[in-house]
């Protein structure tokens, strides 16, 4: 009995070629072909409606919708061609701009495409009138390049046409710009008119001092010295004396600021803040013995007693103090009570 090995139903069949006209083949046949002509119609509308345009010659249009902005998400979508047996790009780019249905269209009107799909039709035994509607002819697909090429070209002149707008208008904003920035500077720079000699001329005696307020000269004319003659004549001010610290200026008189003056040791000697390394290691250490239970073995033993080289432990009550035979005598005492209370 011959095997073989279906691939549009990805099954074994142990009855030959016989599967090819079996009802649940031809039932899968039917439905995976109505798929893939659904995307080749979609395709070709694409392609006749760029095909209507050209010859309509809209030089506003953009050519059936054949030209759009790329989104990846929207134009990455892959067909799969029952007949090639591979995922086609459904959609094709340039550049920036994504062609809908460009990348099927070219599949379809290509040479392996055909080959494919006559080997397909004759190992599944499809019906051939079918054949033609998944097949584009090279004159349409021809029709519609042309067609793309024209979008393409209309839609870099509307591109273009769009940049030189925004030039135009970035080179006007600059023109006002500097007609603003002239005519300001052209109000600083304008000398006052006088009325007579006596505005005109400055006032003599002691009370103003040019040499130390005269305004200075900069790329605005404006006047970048401090003004030390703003008070009018005939108005005093009180004096109070110089106030000064005793050995230290502050950042008015041009001293260091406190923050970058390092601070004198006190008594030769630098003030340690916080505890001391011995102190930190002894509160580590009850820190640990806390966390030990009270009554322990060794938790009252006396670390300060004298002991020889040759001292041992006499295994007294909890190691403290006695023999080992008052510690019994201890634990039973101890014991009896606790019986007692109970």
């Amino acid at each position: 009995m011959a095997v073989h090995y279906c691939g549009l139903c990805r099954r074994t069949s142990f009855s030959g070629r016989r599967h090819l006209y079996s009802a649940a083949h031809r039932r899968r046949l039917r439905e995976a072909l109505v798929r893939l002509q659904e995307e080749v119609s979609a395709a070709r509308a694409a392609a006749a409606a760029a095909a209507a345009a050209e010859e309509e010659e809209d030089e506003e249009g953009d050519g059936g919708g054949a030209v759009r902005p790329y989104d990846p998400a929207e134009h990455d979508r892959r067909v799969w061609c029952l007949c090639c047996g591979r995922g086609v790009r459904r959609d094709g780019r340039r550049g920036g701009l994504a062609l809908p249905q460009a990348g099927l269209l070219q599949h379809l009107a290509g040479a392996e495409h055909r080959r494919e799909t006559t080997r397909f039709w004759r190992e599944n035994r499809a019906e051939a009138a079918l054949r033609e509607r998944v097949l584009v002819p090279a004159e349409e697909y021809e029709r519609f390049a042309r067609a793309l090429e024209r979008a393409l070209a209309a839609h870099q002149r509307r591109e273009e046409d769009r940049i030189r707008q925004m030039a135009a208008g970035i080179r006007e904003a600059e023109r006002r710009q500097r007609e603003t920035v002239q005519a300001a500077l052209q109000l600083q720079t304008e000398p006052e008119l006088c009325v007579g000699p006596s505005v005109c001329s400055p006032p003599a005696g002691p009370e103003r001092d040019f040499s130390h307020g005269a305004e200075q000269p900069g790329p605005s004319g404006m006047q970048m010295g401090p003004d030390l003659n703003w008070m009018e004549s005939g108005q005093a001010l009180t004096f109070i004396g110089h106030q000064e610290t005793e050995g230290k200026g502050n950042v008015h008189t041009g001293a260091k600021p406190p923050w970058l003056t390092e601070e004198e040791e006190e008594g030769g000697s630098k003030q340690q803040i916080g505890p001391s390394y011995e102190e930190f290691l002894k509160q580590k250490e009850k820190q640990k013995l806390r966390k030990l239970p009270a009554e322990r073995v060794g938790a009252n033993f006396d670390h300060t007693s004298q002991t020889g080289d040759s001292w041992l432990p006499s295994f007294g009550r909890v190691w403290n103090h006695g023999r080992r035979w008052q510690s019994r005598h201890q634990f039973r005492t101890e014991s009896g009570e606790k019986k007692r209370k109970r």
